[in-house]
């Protein structure tokens, strides 16, 4: 048990807003309603005392430290909190073997591990046998994809749930809640506008610990009169001119973002794509990488429907090393604007992956010996080259000569579409064929 000291109330009155009015119940709990509405799983979860180890996965500053204390303290449980920083081994198994022997006392032991993402695997695995004997009831909180960050045999003992941002509304809700708090700026008394309240909702995304430190930056950069106090918009100004952008340049977000853009190509919305192009730039993302998805994309999405689109993409990747940001926003703007109105074809993407299945399936023969060629007098004796016909002696600069393995003769992989220029594609390939089955 924490022991109380003289500094206790001092200590609680500095902490900050969201601190001081963390919910204790989850009547005062704002958000998650998907999960802790009337009937939903979790609220029935906690109401009933029938709880398993969990994990919850959402952002930041939408309440699942502060519902893991709910819980606990619903519950009566007993609460201990782990850091990935200074918890080893040998702490948590020592700690471990303490809840179970609580647990044969009867008293039940929540352990919380905030960024459980940051545990490694061997701090992870000190708590599965633990977890499998209801020793305890872990609940972890995660900013990241639950499946990449946490080992499958921890996962499969929990449940996930996701936590989603809080809507402005509920955000506005909190920042209401927090101007009629008892605890939040004695003995100021506070109002504020509803335009005031909606931009610090705006400027949070979604993110309830923002808010509140928004709420209280705005009023200890104000002048009270007879302790009241009256924030407007005009007062937020200064503090909302530069709003976070959320963007994980090493999380999933990175990669849920990258993906999003080339859909947006691929479904030739250009606004779409230069509003997720800029979110990443925003975010600090390197725009060199930007650019090698977009040399990537150019071939697999577009191939020979546009010749240009390749080249186009390649010079912009260059333009992104010479002279980098904030200069190279521009080429990258033009570029995946080109290449979201581009004809599009994957014919060139279908036609590697066939091949490469083939490989994998068949048995990989030999060059044929009229396509070696014969580097020395031994390999023109055994045959190497010899029946080989150079296309260039022919008037149509065409041969029958086999070219296919023996197990692979007449597998086709190319089939053009009719988009852009790769009709002209389509058009020469089918003579070929016509030429190739006269002859």
């Amino acid at each position: 048990m924490e022991q109380t000291t003289l500094f206790t109330a001092a200590d609680e009155k500095n902490q900050p807003l969201a601190a001081r009015l963390r919910p204790r119940s989850l009547d005062d709990f704002v958000g998650q309603r998907q999960l802790l509405g009337e009937g939903k799983i979790l609220q029935h979860m906690i109401t009933h005392d029938e709880l398993s180890s969990m994990i919850f996965w959402g952002p930041s500053g939408v309440g699942k430290t502060t519902l893991a204390q709910i819980i606990a303290h619903q519950t009566r449980s007993r609460f201990i909190t782990f850091s990935a920083v200074v918890s080893g081994i040998k702490d948590i198994k020592k700690i471990m073997e303490d809840a179970e022997s609580q647990r044969q006392r009867g008293e039940k032991t929540i352990v919380f591990i905030d960024e459980i993402h940051r545990f490694n695997k061997a701090q992870q695995d000190a708590f599965l046998p633990y977890v499998e004997k209801g020793s305890i009831i872990l609940i972890g909180a995660t900013t990241e994809n639950p499946s990449f960050e946490i080992n499958s045999a921890l996962l499969s003992r929990c449940r996930v749930f996701v936590l989603e941002a809080l809507t402005n509304a509920e955000i506005m809700q909190l920042l209401n809640n927090a101007l009629h708090h008892p605890q939040a700026f004695p003995p100021l008394h506070i109002t504020a506008d509803e335009a005031a309240l909606a931009a610090i909702a705006h400027h949070a995304n979604g993110d309830a610990r923002v808010a509140l430190n928004t709420l209280e930056l705005a009023v200890k950069n104000s002048t009270a009169r007879d302790n009241r106090l009256h924030l407007n918009a005009n007062t937020l100004a200064d503090i909302l001119s530069r709003r976070q952008i959320h963007y994980d340049k090493n999380g999933e977000e990175h990669y849920n973002i990258i993906s999003t853009l080339h859909k947006a190509m691929r479904n030739s919305d250009p606004d779409a794509a230069i509003y997720w192009l800029s979110r990443m730039l925003e975010g600090g993302e390197d725009p060199v990488y930007i650019a090698r998805r977009l040399i990537r994309f150019a071939g697999e999405d577009i191939g020979l429907a546009d010749t240009h689109a390749l080249t186009l993409a390649v010079s912009v990747f260059q333009a992104c090393r010479y002279i980098g940001m904030p200069e190279c926003d521009v080429h990258l703007t033009e570029a995946v604007v080109y290449l979201a109105l581009a004809p599009k074809s994957n014919a060139i993407y279908r036609a590697r992956c066939k091949v490469a299945e083939d490989i994998k399936k068949t048995r990989n023969d030999p060059v044929p010996l009229h396509l070696r060629n014969a580097a020395t007098r031994l390999m023109k004796d055994l045959g190497y080259g010899k029946g080989y016909q150079l296309a260039h002696y022919h008037a149509d600069k065409l041969t029958t000569m086999q070219t296919m393995p023996d197990n692979l003769i007449g597998r086709e992989y190319y089939f053009p579409t009719e988009e852009g220029h790769e009709q002209r594609f389509k058009a020469r390939l089918e003579q070929i064929k016509r030429w190739k089955a006269e002859h």
